[in-house]
């Protein structure tokens, strides 16, 4: 039935109902429940349909999201997801994961003005599961094949984009990844109580069906010469994203109870897609997790669950300037996650994590104020399993003429194109650790300028 926008004079916000924290507790499924129809149509309905749209403009991918909004209010469903579709690739995996709080959802002209956001996220992932149910999410077959070859290093959410928005438009792709499944951090880094791995799964095969070749256990470098892999290709993306572990570089980091974050997860995610591997278990564990970002919520939820005695999260500013969202931290808390808010771990024992109380000094250059050690105010954290969870860093890349920043992640032009004729970048390699939905952008821009750089060949060969 169509419904008339702006009703959130009378309508109260509602997310989605979600499991209750004790039998989410158990296992690592999805913790909200699907919007009915009418639920995500009421919902929508509340959207002001804004003359600037702040919830466009703050996401990443410049999302039409007003224009969904009412279709679904008046139940155009299939038109709601050609929009939705149009600006994004994966619509149904930001839904879930997006920090929309931080992003489309917390710019929301309704929240600036206490009535509550429009539950963006909720209806976006009700609209693409609505389209999976009828059939109208087919695989992206081109109109025409260009006899061109693309290739892609990594095979993560940047790599997966690039690799949709090519095929598209006709090129050959190949997508190379290390690992022994396509994904990347969607598959093994993201737990399944926020992305279920069936979710990711059906995105893959559809690329398959559209003709993208993916090569899996190949790492390139060690399986394929760099060279080898440009002389196959008329052009490369290199999009592997980000992994290596930012150190805590405090005495005792090297224990055998200190797990970094990402082995933690993904020997959990591995598990759980029925792989036979040794698990890192929290069972019967004090558990204290180092970090304020959502790798670290991820940690701290991951560790309740497999049934740890205690599970607390240790950071060093407060709640206001934590990085990570903050709809995270309120999950985590309703799964019994302590909070250990302004501390700083000074070392790791046999026994536990020894920290220092903190307060917040002057602002640093980022503008968030700069936590400052308390003399006198050491206490012990017990533990059995630390987890740390500070970020990431580039694994060295020996590609000869390949400029990197002093970061370590590969420099590009504007075009996303690196200091190699042919080869671009995109994703967390080239601007660092950030979220699914920047590097989403990144992939479908990258596309862009290898569908032009190509086609520039061709044409320059034709002549």
């Amino acid at each position: 039935m169509p419904r008339k926008m702006l009703q959130f004079t009378h309508l109260p916000q509602r997310q989605p109902d979600k499991r209750g924290a004790a039998e989410r507790r158990g296992d690592f499924g999805e913790i909200s429940k699907a919007f009915t129809e009418s639920s995500a149509g009421e919902q929508s309905s509340r959207c002001e349909q804004c003359g600037i749209p702040f919830c466009s403009i703050h996401c990443p991918l410049g999302n039409n999201i007003p224009d969904w909004l009412m279709l679904v209010a008046a139940g155009r469903m299939e038109e709601a997801y050609a929009v939705s579709s149009a600006t994004n690739t994966f619509p149904e995996i930001c839904g879930r994961i997006c920090p929309q709080d931080r992003l489309c959802e917390g710019s929301c002209v309704l929240e600036q003005s206490r009535h509550g956001n429009v539950t963006i996220g909720a209806v976006e992932k009700h609209i693409t599961e609505t389209a999976f149910a009828e059939g109208w999410v087919r695989p992206a077959l081109p109109a025409i094949e260009r006899g061109d070859s693309i290739g892609i290093v990594g095979g993560g959410p940047a790599g997966l984009a690039a690799a949709e928005a090519l095929r598209r438009k006709g090129h050959g792709v190949t997508v190379y990844d290390r690992h022994d499944r396509m994904g990347g951090l969607l598959i093994y880094g993201i737990p399944g109580f926020k992305l279920e791995k069936s979710v990711v799964e059906r995105r893959i095969r559809l690329l398959a069906e559209s003709g993208v070749r993916f090569v899996t256990g190949t790492a390139i470098g060690r399986d394929v010469p760099f060279d080898e892999l440009r002389a196959r290709h008329d052009a490369v993306l290199i999009a592997t994203g980000v992994y290596k572990a930012k150190p805590l570089g405090i005495p005792g980091d090297d224990l055998p109870h200190v797990h970094a974050a990402l082995d933690y997860l993904i020997a959990q995610n591995r598990r759980d897609l029925g792989d036979s591997v040794p698990l890192l278990d929290a069972r019967g564990k004090d558990v204290v997790v180092i970090g304020g970002g959502d790798t670290a919520m991820d940690c701290v939820r991951t560790a309740i669950r497999q049934g740890a005695k205690s599970v607390k999260c240790l950071y060093r500013r407060d709640r206001a300037n934590m990085p990570g969202s903050k709809r995270e931290v309120s999950h985590a808390e309703e799964e019994g996650v302590e909070f250990v808010w302004m501390a700083t771990p000074e070392s790791i024992t046999t026994e536990g994590v020894r920290a220092n109380r903190m307060h917040l000094g002057m602002p640093d250059a980022s503008g968030r104020q700069s936590p400052v050690v308390i003399e006198g105010s050491a206490f012990t954290l017990p533990a059995g399993m630390v987890i740390a969870a500070l970020g990431f860093d580039p694994e060295e890349m020996a590609i000869p003429g390949l400029a990197l920043s002093a970061w370590g992640t590969i420099e590009t032009d504007d075009g996303l194109m690196t200091s190699l004729d042919g080869v671009f970048a995109a994703g967390d390699i080239k601007r660092g650790a950030s979220l699914v939905v920047w590097a989403i952008k990144d992939g479908r821009d990258a596309a862009e300028s290898i569908h032009r750089y190509v086609s520039a060949k061709t044409a320059q060969a034709a002549e």
